[in-house]
């Protein structure tokens, strides 16, 4: 619980887009953690087993929200491809840390995550806000790894489609880039994302169009790195506390 209760609050904060049902997916996951302690054989780290108890609990607790999509959008409709207008880059000194703080930003990127259906959100959440791996995510959710990829890289253009709204536009000047290299481009932007290195095509090498779409996507995994701080409160910790204590009593041998 010390060190892993804020973690599960602050998924939960992600998942559930509400405290009151944060808090309790903290108290159903460390409770449910309890129960299930000797089942626990030490394969996996406790963070990863605690994630799993979590994001179970979640998709009990949450199933298919009213008015939440039952599939993403088609591909076709959240592909950059053909965009005329892009998002200015940073100018003026303002420093995509900047932008990073920006109410308008993180409001964005918060409702894009929020409207993801479950199965797209789950994923986004646990590699993106918690910053785990691929590896770990498939994992936790029960999935394999390249579907795990599938879904980030459709949640994250979502997530950018959503987030350039409230930022400053201008319309392309030329198209200086083919649509089948800047496809394959993108494609190699997801990869470099998904394990967390620097993608290694530098920028002047880029037409403007693929310089703006991956600086909104670094923008938002920026903005989901900020989102993962939360503390749980510390009545909800001091209940959480007394649960975990007097199930552990009633436990004992």
């Amino acid at each position: 619980m010390d060190d892993y209760a804020d973690q599960i609050y602050g998924l939960g904060l992600r998942l559930c887009d509400d405290p009151e049902k944060a808090q309790d997916l903290v108290q159903e996951t460390f409770l449910r953690a309890l129960k299930g302690w000797e089942g626990f054989d030490g394969r996996s780290k406790p963070s990863t087993w605690l994630y799993t108890i979590a994001t179970r609990a979640c998709q009990r607790l949450e199933r298919r929200r009213a008015g939440e999509p039952r599939h993403m959008r088609p591909l076709e409709q959240i592909l950059p491809s053909g965009e005329r207008t892009v998002v200015d880059l940073p100018a003026d000194g303002e420093t995509p840390l900047e932008w990073v703080e920006r109410k308008d930003v993180v409001r964005a990127v918060r409702g894009a995550i929020d409207s993801l259906p479950l199965h797209f959100r789950l994923p986004l959440v646990l590699k993106e806000i918690e910053e785990l791996s691929v590896e770990e995510v498939a994992k936790i959710l029960g999935i394999k790894p390249a579907t795990v990829k599938t879904r980030l890289h459709r949640a994250r253009l979502l997530v950018r489609k959503e987030l350039s709204k409230p930022l400053p536009q201008r319309t392309l000047e030329s198209d200086d880039g083919g649509e089948g290299a800047c496809l394959d481009l993108l494609w190699a932007k997801q990869e470099a994302l998904d394990r967390g290195v620097t993608f290694p095509i530098p920028e002047q090498h880029l037409c403007e169009r693929c310089r703006s779409v991956f600086a909104t996507l670094d923008l938002a995994e920026d903005v989901c790195h900020a989102l993962g701080d939360a503390e749980l409160p510390a009545e909800a910790r001091r209940k959480l506390e007394e649960r975990v204590l007097k199930g552990s009593r009633k436990a004992a041998p």
